[in-house]
Order: C-alpha cells, then structure tokens, then sequence
C-alpha cells in the first residue's frame, strides 16, 4: 500500500491545488493540518522553508507544490493531468508559469497594494492578464472544450483554481468584477468550481472575507 502524507493548511493556495491533484488521481493520503503558530518538529524536517504543501511518500520528503504535483503525475500516471505530447505538455508548463510569475502577482498587488496607486496598478494588470488567458489561452488551446486544454482537466487548470475561489475577496475589498470580455474564463469557472475534487478542497466566501479583513487590516467595506 502507498504511504502518502500530506502536510496542508486549509487556508493555503498552494496546498489546495494539491490537494485537488490527490483527489483528482484517487490517491490515498493521509494529512496534517499545520498550525503556523506553532509548527512541528516533524513538519519542518519536510519542509524546509516551513511553508505548505509538503509531502512525504514512502519515505521520500518533497515540498513545493509545482513540484510536488508534476511528481504526482509522474508516480501516479492516470488520470493523467498533463498531455503525453512532449510539445503540448511544454505549453501547459508555459502556462503553470504565468500563472506563477504573471496571474497570481497581479492578483497579490491589487488585493495587497500599500497604496491606492499600486492596488490600480494591479487592477490594470489583473484585468490584462485575464484577458490574455481569454485570448491566447482559452481562444487557442480550449476548442470546444470545458478546460484549459480542452476536454480534460490538467494541471493547468488546477494551477489557476485557488485565486478564482478567491475572486469574491477582490469583489467584496476592491469592488472588482471578472471583465464582460472574459465569457470561456466564466464557463470554465463554473464547471471547475462543481468538480467533486474543488467542492472538497473549497472554503466559503465567509471563511475568506472574515480572513482578508484580518490580513488586510481594513474595515469591511459598507454596502450602500
């Protein structure tokens, strides 16, 4: 029997896209919640920056979650969650990294920005890479499919999951709304979000907004 342990925390971005991984590949697993404020022994000998998720298999200790997962597909090859194309399995990585370097940033700098100038930075570029995933990724890879890639879920998918769960905080703290000019984004969301894996791993919009308004010192903001 494999010996899977997972070393999550609920809130974390990362460790649900693993978490979905798990679930999606029917792996069995065992896990710890980590309590940040007081972090084991054990934890920290796994992950050696103390971050989420982490994993030891059989034995073998790995942290970060790209790398984690791209392991997972690796060891547990089906359901696979990459195209076996050496050519299309590289556009995937293309965009598991701009989800990374590009999406995720942008989200950080209009939700986190110091100032109301870097927040409308982030909006601009928030707002000009969801368009950029409408165009060259939904318009190019999709076809007539419901995912990233097409018909099937990939690690694609699965790498942007976390921060569109997330989007009811930027409604709620920075009044955004996905662009009327982002119509697969909405569709895909819509099937992602009522896939088995993502309702186990999702939190609700309350358990978010009562967080952010801890993280981001502000006042909630009154509805009028």
């Amino acid at each position: 029997m494999t010996a899977l342990h997972l070393y999550f925390a609920k809130a974390s971005t990362f460790a649900q896209r693993t978490r979905v991984v798990l679930l999606e590949k029917g792996i069995e697993f065992t896990s710890t919640d980590i309590d940040f404020q007081n972090k084991s022994a054990d934890f920290l000998k796994v992950s050696r920056y103390g971050k989420v998720p982490a994993i030891v298999h059989n034995g073998f200790e790995l942290y970060e979650s790209a790398i984690i997962n791209e392991y997972l597909e690796e060891v547990f090859p089906e359901p696979t969650l990459l195209p076996r194309d050496p050519g299309a399995k590289a556009i995937a990585r293309i965009w598991i990294d701009y989800a990374n370097t590009r999406f995720i940033p942008a989200f950080v700098k209009l939700l986190r920005g110091k100032t109301v100038e870097e927040q409308e930075q982030g909006r601009r570029e928030f707002i000009e890479s969801l368009l950029y995933i409408e165009q060259e990724g939904f318009g190019k890879l999709s076809g007539d499919g419901a995912y990233f890639l097409g018909e099937h879920l990939s690690l694609v998918d699965i790498s942007f999951y976390p921060w569109f769960e997330r989007l009811p905080v930027l409604e709620h703290f920075r009044k955004f709304e996905l662009p009327a000019e982002t119509p697969r984004i909405q569709k895909w969301w819509a099937t992602l979000r009522d896939r088995d894996s993502v309702k186990a791993v999702a939190n609700s919009t309350e358990f978010y907004l009562e967080r952010f308004t801890k993280v981001l010192g502000e006042p909630s903001p009154v509805s009028k």
